[in-house]
């Protein structure tokens, strides 16, 4: 075997070794970002599955054209306040005309497993709803028909 022989077979090597340590690097960081995004997807499908909402009573009130909606978080997550959204006939009404309270505390931003928010609306000049629906986090929502008062 001569020296261009011994040559070669260390620059083949020389270059097998350096592919494969590009390679590597790029193929570990690829199978780890799908394992995370895998794990990420089960995460949040074990939370819209353990995520219940039910409204449990949607008055309208003529008097003072007002919507008053009632609603039960029956799940075992906490929902956010800001993430709760009431539609009335399929349009979030603007968020001036609602108030929104957890167990009569206005201020608070935690909706918890067991508590049930108010909704109210001022309709004032619009016609009278017929359909209430709130939905919360990962699309989870129950609607009820509107009673009037």
């Amino acid at each position: 075997m001569g020296l261009s022989v011994s040559a070669s077979a260390g620059v083949v090597f020389l270059g097998v070794f350096l592919a494969v340590g590009i390679a590597y690097p790029a193929a570990a960081n690829g199978f780890e970002r799908v394992t995370d995004a895998r794990g990420d997807a089960a995460d949040r499908a074990l939370e819209r599955a353990n995520t219940d909402v039910e409204v449990t009573n949607a008055t309208y009130f003529e008097a003072n054209e007002t919507l008053v909606v009632r609603a039960d978080n029956d799940g075992t997550t906490s929902v956010g306040v800001e993430d709760a959204t009431l539609f009335v006939d399929n349009v979030i009404p603007a968020a001036a005309n609602t108030t929104v309270t957890v167990e009569g505390d206005g201020d608070t931003g935690l909706w918890l497993p067991g508590e049930t928010a108010r909704f109210e609306v001022d309709l004032a000049g619009e016609p009278t709803p017929e359909r209430a629906q709130v939905v919360v986090d990962h699309g989870v929502r129950d609607a009820s028909e509107v009673g009037v008062n």
